[in-house]
């Protein structure tokens, strides 16, 4: 009775999991891009306000310089008025009192330009508050393994007894600080720190715009549209490896392809990836399997086997799904005894509920070689 409440309860702590991971996913996707499509539109409509601004002063300058010399004249017409026709006078003071009625109209204008930059430039300022606000929802999404959304709620039926199962708990909540770290210094290395950045630059730009030229208040605006855009980059990139949205829109290929090509990018190292068969969607409990699958062997390759070159192979045939994960490593002596790895535990799991076969091949200096291969069915 014991083992079946604990059950009951591990199960429901893995469906609050998933709501809250779900939830948090969907939440901090959603603020980054109103925050990117607001902070865009700002600081466009920054720009054209500024150019304005900049027109009207160089504009009202000269329109100033005419009025001073119109006025010169006028005092001229006045302390000689005798010289000057009754028509000649009426021009100069008309003159005068137009250039004077169009200066006020357009300092009037300038003054509502200024009051409009200044609002913009608060409303990005505010911007970057909410930008904060997404990464700190980002670190709900430290609670998320990459079993979790899949088929972790099947996970009391691979425990056999409740030993195994507090042994497996252990494991994930291991494997969970472990993710909350990994995350946590991700976002700390990353978004966090271009933030703060931003805010300091932030500032600067406000001085620069007290004080300095357009030319140099534009300059540090795109300066801070670019770290802007880095980070909401490296949200979308932790956001991308907790769950790929391509993965449902474009299905197993592209989604390989375009994570083989982050992560060979971020992490500074050349993995290939090609494709035998025919290139098709297939049934997502297949691609969900296969991408894990892919996303597990290359993270613990990068990770430990020191490896200057991954190939990924992935094979789609009519009745079965074959792929194949080899780096040109360290590799290890499979004779030796090491501890279970988690990762390579539901690694071995997906396969099996997949009726499918897992192999590794690796020697000392050699490599390692996993080769996944499940027959295929599409409903």
């Amino acid at each position: 009775m014991a083992v079946k409440a604990s059950e009951k309860a591990l199960d429901h702590v893995i469906d609050e999991m998933i709501e809250v991971v779900e939830n948090s996913k969907d939440e901090i996707f959603n603020i980054s891009e109103e925050a990117r499509k607001e902070h865009e539109h700002l600081v466009r409509e920054l720009r054209d306000t500024k150019e304005k601004v900049q027109r009207h002063i160089e504009n009202g300058d000269q329109l100033e310089e005419r009025v001073r010399f119109s006025r010169q004249r006028l005092a001229e017409v006045s302390k000689h008025f005798e010289r000057y026709t009754e028509d000649e006078i009426r021009e100069v003071y008309e003159s005068t009192h137009l250039m004077q009625t169009n200066l006020a109209m357009l300092r009037q204008e300038e003054r509502v330009l200024r009051t409009k930059r200044d609002e913009l430039e608060r409303r990005l300022i505010t911007l970057s508050h909410t930008i904060n606000r997404a990464e700190g929802l980002a670190g709900k999404i430290s609670v998320i393994l990459n079993y979790l959304q899949d088929d972790f709620r099947q996970v009391n039926e691979m425990i056999e007894n409740a030993k195994e199962k507090q042994e497996f708990g252990l494991k994930i909540i291991e494997a969970q600080e472990d993710e909350r770290r990994k995350i946590s210094r991700e976002i700390h290395d990353g978004p966090a720190q271009m933030l703060a950045n931003i805010l300091l630059r932030s500032e600067l730009m406000e001085r620069t715009i007290r004080d300095g030229t357009a030319e140099q208040a534009i300059n540090e605006i795109r300066s801070v549209k670019e770290m802007v855009r880095s980070s909401l980059y490296e949200v979308r990139r932790i956001i991308y490896d907790l769950r790929p949205m391509a993965l449902d829109d474009l299905g197993l290929v592209p989604t390989i392809k375009k994570y083989v090509d982050n992560i060979s990018d971020y992490n500074k190292i050349t993995i290939e990836f090609s494709v035998l068969g025919e290139e098709k969607r297939l049934n997502q409990k297949y691609e969900i399997a296969f991408f894990r699958l892919m996303q597990e062997s290359l993270q613990n390759a990068i990770k430990h086997s020191e490896a200057t070159l991954i190939q990924v192979k992935l094979e789609i045939l009519r009745d079965s799904l074959t792929m194949l994960i080899k780096d040109n490593g360290k590799g290890f002596d499979m004779s030796v005894k090491r501890d279970k790895s988690f990762g390579l535990i539901g690694m071995r799991e997906r396969v099996e509920m997949l009726e499918g076969q897992l192999k590794i091949q690796s020697a000392i200096g050699k490599g390692t070689t996993i080769i996944i291969k499940v027959p295929y069915s599409k409903p």
